[in-house]
């Protein structure tokens, strides 16, 4: 039976047995496999089980799915490959015997780069970075106006009738 045996620090060793055809995998309680992690979006992937293979399967999840190092959006995955969600590495173990890998077991990850603390800083700024239609662009504040002008309607209606009454009550 195969089975996803996590790597990360602070999860290592937690495993999750792959018995039904197709398993989530996110940070909700809705998946199959949870995993409750910042840098796994909410649906990660899926795993579905093709007879003896192993197929993954992204679900559009914002800091990718990876196999190996390589992003993909789907990909057979084999035993003994790492599988990499956000921060959060994964082997899928079998219990057939692992076939021999040509890649020697020291080399270096190179992971993807982020973003730079100038890039972040100009976003701040408004500058360098198109927003339109990227879901960063600034929120309207209508309804926020709106509130403070009836706000104001309603406290200058007091004062005046405050006034009124006292001038009444002063003759």
């Amino acid at each position: 039976m195969a089975k996803l045996v996590v790597l990360s620090a602070g999860m290592t060793g937690r495993t999750h047995e792959l018995k039904v055809d197709k398993t989530t995998i996110g940070r909700v309680e809705d998946n199959t496999f949870q995993i409750a992690e910042p840098s796994v979006s909410s649906h990660h992937c899926e795993i579905v089980l093709r007879g003896s293979e192993v197929l993954v399967r992204d679900l559009n999840s914002t800091n990718g799915t990876f196999v190996n190092g390589e992003k993909v959006t789907e990909s057979v995955i084999k035993p003994n490959q790492i599988l990499r969600l956000g921060q959060i590495e994964m082997r899928l173990e079998t219990d057939a015997p692992a076939p021999a890998t040509k890649k020697p077991v020291d080399q270096t990850l190179v992971m993807q780069r982020g973003v730079s603390l100038n890039e972040l800083e100009q976003a701040t700024r408004g500058g360098g970075f198109d927003t339109k239609g990227s879901g960063f662009s600034k929120k309207d504040n209508k309804g926020n106006k709106i509130f403070w002008v009836v706000a104001g309607l309603v406290g200058l209606l007091i004062v005046g009738l405050l006034f009124y009454v006292f001038t009444i009550a002063g003759k």
